[in-house]
């Protein structure tokens, strides 16, 4: 990479990493590896930076392969690690947005990555199941089932809003 094309591609990844770190934290549900998921994704953007600058959307890219790459993670484990004990929170806005934000935490990883692309990134089936790499079909159900859990939690802890 010549000094003129890496000084563009830095000048992409200070305006976007926060960004890509809020996206990566909602994939994963987790900050820590939210920053090795940006890290790997930028680094594999940046072997290829002057093929994907070209084109029109280089931060869909970069997500597209933050949304691959946890995927390869999650399908390489194969399950969640559960804790007895949920890890300290720091700082709480909302406690009704702590609550959707930990419920959404305990989804399958399939099942939180078609809501986060969905509805925190505003993505269409087709779009989501073009990222997915998987049908327009399961797309859907794993959207329904997400949605059936994520209402079935909270209506447990309804309390927290009234």
């Amino acid at each position: 990479m010549d000094a003129a094309t890496a000084e563009v591609f830095d000048a992409f990844v200070r305006a976007r990493h926060a960004a890509l770190l809020r996206y990566g934290t909602v994939l994963t549900g987790d900050p820590h590896s939210a920053a090795d998921l940006v890290q790997d994704a930028l680094e594999r953007t940046g072997l290829a930076w002057s093929r994907v600058q070209q084109q029109a959307d280089p931060e869909g890219y970069v997500r597209r392969v933050m949304a691959n790459r946890n995927i390869s993670q999650w399908r390489r484990l194969r399950r969640e690690r559960l804790v007895d004990v949920p890890p300290e929170r720091v700082h709480e806005d909302h406690p009704a947005d702590d609550v959707m934000w930990g419920v959404l935490a305990t989804l399958p990883r399939r099942q939180r990555t078609v809501l986060v692309l969905r509805y925190y990134e505003d993505l269409s089936e087709a779009e989501i199941a073009r990222v997915l790499g998987i049908a327009q079909g399961t797309v859907k159900s794993q959207a329904s089932k997400g949605i059936a859990a994520l209402r079935a939690a909270i209506g447990e802890k309804e309390q927290l809003w009234t």
